[in-house]
């Protein structure tokens, strides 16, 4: 008998366990109920402040275009840290040797010493020469088809594949090539690996302040479309005070309205959103066959954001609405302060 079987057959354990569920079933049942009454209001009195009305419809617009641009902010800074992510992954299992043509010398023997000498080093799986067509191939792109390369000194390239796991002497490789070969260099890659990461933090950096501005600009937006909202109703807010209403009710009612407003406007600038990365990402797929199309997807992917990209969507949205019915609670509370 296991130790764990006492715990599932005792009548304590058995007790405590359906306590606890019926109280997490009840605070989520209390919760979800909470969140309906807040968004419908009282049933039987007309809301204090219109549901439909110009500036309603305008900050729903602006809340909308807030959002957009947020979630476009996040979504897009996730992609291309999720690229770098790839690009340092796929940078740190590779090393190149670049072999540079010398008068005097063949470059195609020194080329195949290169090789035997780096495939006798740990932790090197592949070992992948580049002949002198196929790196007259990769300038084709930046030189065009029809330029004749054989009065340009090409260098020849060996791609070193590394085993996973495996820490290869870089610097031992290093100092038998250049012993035996100056013409010869090799690339780690640690100085674009470390500028990869550098550039991944930055976007990263650079979008969170983006969209703590453009929450700020929601806060901004919202709080004075309170305050309009609070001097058109002024005289029955006072009415109502002055009859027994107590703050939190008058503030309730505006929170209530607002946050449909935030739902309403998250929804909308997140369903643009996906729509705008739907599509990119059919515009990406039509473009892949050019060159142009194949350095932007090396760049920053096909522009499928995934279902990390929707949850950030979601999330985006979700932060705005009760970003305003926060901001729009906070704003009647203190303005209710002022009224004798």
């Amino acid at each position: 008998m296991s130790m764990t079987d006492p715990q599932h057959t005792n009548p304590v354990w058995t007790g405590r366990l359906a306590q606890w569920r019926t109280s997490i079933l009840t605070r989520c049942r209390d919760a979800g109920a909470w969140c309906v009454a807040l968004i419908k209001g009282p049933s039987n009195t007309l809301p204090l402040v219109p549901s439909e009305n110009i500036a309603g419809r305008a900050l729903v617009t602006v809340i909308a275009i807030m959002t957009f641009l947020a979630a476009l902010t996040a979504v897009s800074a996730q992609m291309i840290a999720s690229a770098a992510t790839d690009w340092q992954t796929s940078v740190a299992t590779e090393m190149t040797i670049q072999v540079r043509p010398v008068p005097g010398r063949n470059i195609d023997q020194d080329v195949s010493r290169i090789v035997s000498l780096a495939s006798s080093f740990k932790g090197i799986r592949e070992v992948k020469p580049y002949s002198r067509q196929e790196s007259e191939k990769l300038l084709e792109p930046w030189l065009g088809s029809g330029l004749s390369f054989d009065v340009l000194p090409i260098p020849r390239l060996i791609v070193l594949k590394i085993e996973d796991g495996t820490l290869v002497d870089s610097a031992g490789l290093r100092k038998a090539i250049n012993d035996q070969w100056r013409h010869a260099t090799l690339d780690d890659h640690r100085v674009w690996i470390a500028r990869l990461a550098a550039m991944a933090r930055s976007v990263v950096a650079v979008a969170v302040a983006l969209v703590g501005l453009v929450m700020v600009a929601t806060a901004l937006a919202v709080a004075f479309a309170t305050r309009g909202a609070m001097a058109g109703n002024r005289s029955i807010m006072e009415a109502l005070h002055f009859v027994g209403a107590t703050d939190a009710f008058i503030a309730r009612e505006f929170e209530r309205h607002f946050l449909i407003l935030g739902l309403k406007g998250g929804a909308l600038g997140g369903c643009l959103a996906l729509v705008f990365f739907g599509a990119a990402h059919l515009f990406a797929s039509t473009w892949l066959g050019s060159p142009g199309g194949e350095q932007m997807e090396t760049l920053f992917g096909s522009f499928a954001i995934g279902y990390s990209g929707y949850l950030a969507v979601v999330m985006v949205a979700i932060v705005v609405a009760f970003l305003t019915a926060l901001v729009s609670r906070i704003t009647v509370t203190r303005t209710l302060g002022t009224l004798t």
